[in-house]
């Protein structure tokens, strides 16, 4: 073989690593061997390898995942509630248990029909929050199944949608700012009523005459370290953290510079807010959003 063959093979392998890495080339789960209901389950039906989720005037619906996971990558498909969606919430997150719990949260906000979906995220860190963005999607979501996820590792929490990332939580911690990473995390989506706040502040109602609302789930998939309940979360991060897991690979402690770029047009063309912004709720600038650089 030449040096250029051989150069090219090397370079071709270096690739398919980093896709591999990035992209968790998992088989696609089936809904019942990563998740079960934890809430209504009489508001689930299944349609092929699609899950549905519905919200009536009796009851919303949830899930939650059989095994909690420290770092790794969650990737659900999700097609949102078609229709006059206003007042209703659907949510993808991953959480911890207790007053100091951390969080990652996608929160779909329903909307009256023809007006966009909004997607709030939120980082929760030591049981608090307060750290919402907001964006409306550069695509219609209720027309087909797109790719929501969560990176997490020891450096940063990425949100992406259809892999593009849409946010990222940098690790601070040298600047004295704590980081999500040394509790378990389940994997959590469900579907209610919030009308008191979901759409338009409150303003705009749930119209029950649309009810059931539903939102539809395939394509499951967890990549990270699993915790058994057994072992206390101070071993369990211990282990993940020195795992030497794909998550913590140098490629993955920031994003590239094609990422770094696909997250600042996100942000100039489809952010509608960002608490780091938001003066009123925070005379004084967050101690975090001093230093990202997103």
């Amino acid at each position: 073989m030449s040096s250029s063959m051989a150069d090219s093979s090397s370079s071709l392998v270096a690739v398919a690593l980093f896709l591999s890495l990035f992209f968790c080339a998992n088989a696609t789960a089936k809904f019942d061997q990563l998740f079960q209901p934890y809430w209504a389950p009489d508001h689930f039906s299944f349609d092929g390898d699609a899950v549905n989720m519905k919200l009536d005037n009796f009851s919303g619906a949830g899930f939650s995942s059989k095994s909690k996971y420290m770092f790794g990558k969650v990737n659900i498909q999700i097609k949102l509630v078609e229709g006059d969606s206003a007042g209703t919430v659907t949510a993808f997150y991953m959480s911890s248990d207790g007053p100091k719990h951390h969080e990652f949260d996608f929160e779909f906000l329903g909307n009256t029909t023809g007006e966009p979906y909004v997607v709030q995220t939120n980082v929760y860190v030591n049981g608090v929050g307060n750290r919402e963005q907001r964006l409306n999607l550069w695509f219609d979501p209720t027309k087909d199944f797109h790719t929501y996820s969560i990176l997490w590792n020891q450096r940063q929490v990425v949100f992406l949608v259809d892999e593009t990332p849409i946010r990222v939580h940098t690790n601070l911690e040298h600047k004295g700012i704590p980081f999500p990473k040394d509790q378990a995390m389940g994997v959590y989506s469900s579907i209610w009523n919030a009308d008191d706040w979901a759409t338009q502040g409150g303003r705009v109602k749930t119209d029950w005459k649309h009810a059931p609302f539903v939102a539809s789930y395939r394509a499951f998939e967890i990549d990270g370290c699993e915790c058994p309940v057994t072992i206390a979360d101070s071993d369990n991060a211990k282990r993940c953290a020195n795992s030497g897991g794909w998550w913590d690979q140098p490629v993955l402690s920031e994003l590239n510079v094609h990422q770094s770029h696909q997250l600042i047009w996100v942000r100039a063309n489809h952010m509608i807010y960002d608490y780091c912004s938001d003066t009123g709720r925070f005379p004084s600038v967050p101690a975090e959003c001093e230093h990202h650089r997103h």
